[in-house]
């Protein structure tokens, strides 16, 4: 059988990971890259040259899925299209109202976040569809055009239609964009009603606004990629990422680039499914350490979604792999503020300056600083001894802030890492709390640049038992893409009473959404992506009746079939997550949700190297921890015992990232290749 090769390259937003997996599961080739803001696709690029140099035939590559950091950047950033908006008449300030809240409760004073579409560049249009679907008010042709005209005389270039009720009834939305094509055919142009069609004006309206001020960008890189990896050779139809852990095919991402925003951590947390499930441990905490910042997620031996996710200043709607941000990455810069208090980051180094120890013209020390000071990293072993670090340079920026605080550099680097732990405790105890779960409960499964050198201290912080290092964790949002599946997440509005249903009304509703689920499927497969089965998922948001606020509740065919059986589904659930509820009232079907999967075929598992072992011929290492001078044994995971577990404080150094167990903690090697270490008994 001939090799099969899949490449999953990750852009984050200091280094562009590139891994390829062969059909047996092995891990062919992992490297890092600096990324490059100004060109994305120009880091792309370069790790195919170096795949290409290191031996690897490109031709072999069957599959290319990669993510991209470009949508989320563009939208905090605040850098994308000059992007215009058609509205409803009566409804021009809705992206200015959104939903009357105030984003910190606690400060009476906070600005209120600009649009991103401002008001001279939104435009009302007469026409109005009720609730019901039936037309009110048939849509205003020339009104549409003159509107469209002067917003193109002011310079926008990407335009978004969101009329009122058109999740329900799409015809003006479908009338306008057919009339505006026509027209302007040179405009990025996309409705509400194609892009997420749920009621929620505000979420529906910013979803669709946020596609259009993105996607102008986002497909011009695509065009530049797709043109780029010509020239290397490569067959494989190129995909992409999207929020929900899914893949889909990088045209249909350059259309609807809104479901790819969160794409980058939702791959890590995929490929830390993976691995759980390859362990068998169901309960696991993630804990993405980049260089910027932290990501955790919860997974109960399925991933946790959400519909209330966050970029930057604005929610969205559209399901996406619940993921969070707390603390500080590799890269934070500690500083100190006005009454001279060490803090660590949110400011990051990034790439470029990048550390002081980079030396690329940073003089601000980074937690990365930190662990050179204290011997953890090795200057001359870092991605594999292919980048140099200057251990000088980190010891004169922490000289220069410990100069403040009356401390030596090795003793700041220890107070760096220090602060920067309790900033990650500070932000992941309450969010435990919020999402009810103890964490001692759980494992935590560390991967990123930095996160296996920090995960031990996370979990010794919070009592955490056990840690996870999976093979190749540096580039694990790559490893993310070559197991992600084709998935889609498809929506109908309902709002109806239990009471008011017809019957066999639900049943006919997801069957509506599960063809148009299997259709996409279908047509995203064209591109020569091959499926061994395709199976879709069942939800609804049903809330009391005369509540405002909704829960997502799982249902089965036979719960479809009998509303009945849904509604009592609706009662348990409640009754599980707010120990009360009322089995007598009538319950609102408001969305029905449908999510499509198809499987892509799957990996055999490849047994693990494994190096000899000689723990008094190990290579040791004298490092500064918790203030004090300690010896750690050096090795590379392949020397790590298989279930016999070794005592820290140990040092695993390997290409991507290096793995740091202090005191009180054991460390052992399981069948998979998987690092696990726990508290010492």
């Amino acid at each position: 059988m001939r090799t099969m090769y899949r490449l999953g390259i990750d852009i984050g937003g200091t280094f562009t990971d590139a891994l390829i997996m062969d059909n047996h599961g092995r891990v062919i080739a992992a490297l890092k890259t600096p990324s490059i803001a100004a060109a994305p696709e120009q880091a792309i690029f370069n790790a195919l040259d170096q795949l290409k140099e290191s031996g690897i035939d490109l031709h072999e590559i069957d599959l290319f899925v990669h993510g991209t950091t470009l949508g989320v950047n563009t939208l905090i950033e605040r850098n994308g299209a000059v992007t215009g908006l058609l509205v409803t008449k009566g409804f021009r300030d809705i992206l200015e109202i959104r939903r009357l809240r105030l984003e910190d409760t606690t400060n009476l004073y906070g600005d209120k976040t600009d649009a991103l579409v401002p008001r001279h560049l939104v435009k009302e249009v007469h026409e109005r569809a009720l609730a019901s679907g039936s037309i009110l008010q048939p849509l205003d042709q020339e009104e549409l055009l003159q509107a469209v005209d002067e917003l193109v005389e002011e310079g926008v270039t990407a335009l978004a239609i969101s009329f009122l009720h058109a999740y329900v009834n799409p015809d003006h939305e479908q009338l306008a964009e057919e009339l505006i094509r026509e027209r302007h055919p040179h405009l990025f142009l996309c409705r509400s009603s194609a892009i997420w069609p749920q009621q929620r004006e505000f979420e529906r309206t910013l979803a669709t606004a946020m596609n259009a001020y993105v996607g102008e960008r986002m497909g011009s890189y695509f065009l530049r990629l797709q043109e780029g990896i010509g020239a290397y050779g490569l067959k494989a139809n190129l995909l992409s990422t999207m929020s929900n852990g899914g893949i889909m095919t990088a045209a249909r991402a350059a259309e609807e680039p809104v479901r790819t925003l969160l794409s980058g951590p939702a791959s890590g947390v995929i490929a830390a499914t993976h691995i759980a499930e390859q362990a068998g441990i169901h309960q696991v905490i993630t804990f993405d350490m980049g260089g910027t910042s932290v990501d955790v997620a919860l997974i109960d031996k399925e991933p946790a979604y959400s519909t209330e996710n966050k970029v930057g200043d604005f929610p969205v709607i559209i399901p996406a792999v619940d993921v969070t941000a707390i603390g500080a990455g590799g890269g934070s810069i500690a500083w100190l503020d006005s009454v001279g208090v060490l803090k660590v980051g949110p400011r990051s180094a990034g790439a470029n300056p990048g550390p002081a120890s980079y030396h690329r013209g940073g003089e601000e020390p980074t937690t990365t600083d930190a662990y050179l000071q204290l011997g953890i990293l090795q200057a001359d072993r870092f991605l594999g001894g292919q980048m140099r670090l200057y251990p000088e340079l980190a010891e004169r920026a922490l000289g220069n802030l410990g100069e403040r605080l009356g401390l030596s550099p090795t003793q700041t680097a220890q107070a760096i890492l220090d602060v920067a732990t309790a900033n990650m405790y500070a932000q992941f105890s309450p969010l435990m709390a919020r999402k009810g779960v103890d964490p001692r409960d759980f494992t935590l499964l560390a991967y990123g640049g930095a996160g296996p050198m920090h995960a031990f201290l996370m979990a010794r912080e919070v009592g955490i038992r056990r840690v996870l290092i999976p093979p190749s964790p540096g580039t694990l949002c790559a490893m993310g893409c070559t197991v992600a599946n084709l998935r889609n997440d498809f929506v109908h509005t309902l709002h109806k009473s239990s009471q008011t249903l017809e019957p066999g009304e639900l049943s006919n509703l997801y069957t509506r959404l599960e063809d148009q689920g299997r259709s996409w499927v279908e047509e995203e497969a064209r591109g020569g992506v091959k499926l061994e089965h395709i199976y879709c998922l069942y939800s609804a948001d049903i809330r009391y009746e005369g509540q405002a606020f909704d829960l997502e509740v799982a249902l089965t065919s036979e719960e479809i079939a009998d509303p009945e059986k849904a509604r009592n589904n609706f009662h348990m659930y409640y009754q599980n997550v707010f120990g009360i509820s009322q089995p007598e009232a009538d319950v609102m079907f408001v969305s029905l949700r449908a999510t499509i999967v198809g499987i892509l075929p799957t990996q055999s598992t490849a047994s693990p190297a494994e190096l000899p072992f000689d723990e008094s011929e190990a290579e040791e290492r004298i490092i500064t921890f918790d203030h004090e001078q300690r010896t750690a044994k050096v090795l590379k995971r392949g020397q790590i015992p298989l279930d016999s577990p070794i005592l820290g404080p140990i040092i695993v150094e390997e290409y991507d990232t290096t793995i740091f167990i202090p005191p009180g903690f054991t460390v052992y090697r399981d069948g998979y290749g998987n690092v696990i270490g726990e508290v010492e008994q």
